[in-house]
């Protein structure tokens, strides 16, 4: 397993983790911040202000 992880982003403006290396799930995309899981969650936690959907917006 591991220790390298992407963002993720998808159409709605969602985000998530997802291992490096590993193919995305469909309607995703990497947002182009990597590195350990802990720091792709504050990276998240500082850009994600917004949780509802974009089509909820």
């Amino acid at each position: 397993m591991s220790d390298a992880f992407l963002v993720v982003r998808n159409d709605e403006e969602q985000y998530s983790i997802w291992p490096e290396g590993d193919d995305l799930p469909a309607g995703w995309h990497a947002e182009g911040t990597a590195g350990t899981r802990e720091w792709c969650l504050q990276h998240i936690d500082a850009v994600w202000t917004d949780m509802r959907p974009r089509s909820a917006r």
